[in-house]
């Protein structure tokens, strides 16, 4: 369930209204509740590599203030995207990885976030596994985009599957990270129909629009606080 108050005139502290709350609804009825402030911008910290089409509509959405989050820091394994980060003035923290280096790269990451105090994680087509000590940090807090309509094609090279099999239709899908690949609650998907004419180039090309606008909506239905989740699923206000 999910209420919204308006709390103009309140005449009682933040404080004492939430100590009031489960006192007279949150205990009685034995409820796992929570109260976000919409004048309190979650902070948002971005995970990319390479490809920077899903990175870059979320900071024109951000520098146009369609999204009401503050962004301290983008944290990448690659450096290429380091001059467009800090065109939008965002600190840019290259973390190389290896195999070898993971836990410990990790590890940096995960003492970024903390540091900086970050509510929400987004990968923005991070080409890189997050282990389950990483995730279980952040529950529900990491989101990701995948680029096929899921659960269709998961993993890697969905685009040049796609087009093996033949697919009339190809998407992306925005969901919470779990220990799980791509198996984690949905929080957005959207399709669009191909053919035969398209080759996997085409497919790609199409598919990076696709999750550009999956990935935003997700985005913006988090830390408007309209996800619910409930066990594999999401319930999206």
């Amino acid at each position: 369930m999910r209420m919204v108050f308006y709390l103009d005139g309140l005449d009682i502290s933040r404080a004492q209204f939430e100590k009031a709350f489960s006192r007279v609804v949150g205990v009685p009825f034995q409820m796992e509740w929570q109260i976000s402030y919409a004048d309190q911008p979650k902070k948002m910290a971005i995970l990319v590599s390479k490809y920077d089409h899903c990175f870059l509509e979320l900071l024109w959405r951000w520098q146009r203030k369609e999204l009401g989050v503050e962004i301290p820091m983008v944290i990448s394994n690659h450096p290429d995207l380091q001059a467009v980060s800090e065109q939008f003035g965002i600190p840019y923290h290259h973390l190389p990885v290896t195999k070898e280096t993971k836990p410990q790269q990790e590890a940096q990451i995960l003492s970024l976030l903390k540091e900086a105090d970050i509510d929400l994680v987004i990968l923005a087509r991070y080409m890189q596994i997050l282990s389950a000590e990483f995730t279980a940090h952040y529950p529900n807090k990491i989101i990701n985009i995948h680029h096929s309509f899921l659960p269709a094609f998961i993993g890697a090279n969905p685009y040049q599957r796609a087009y093996d099999r033949g697919v009339k239709l190809i998407g992306a899908t925005a969901h919470y990270v779990t220990t799980d690949l791509d198996e984690g609650p949905i929080i957005d998907q959207d399709v669009q129909r191909v053919s035969h004419r398209e080759d996997v180039s085409d497919l790609i090309r199409i598919g990076r629009d696709i999750e550009r606008r999956v990935l935003a909506r997700a985005v913006q239905a988090h830390i408007e606080d309209r996800v619910l989740v409930y066990q594999n699923k999401t319930v999206v206000f």
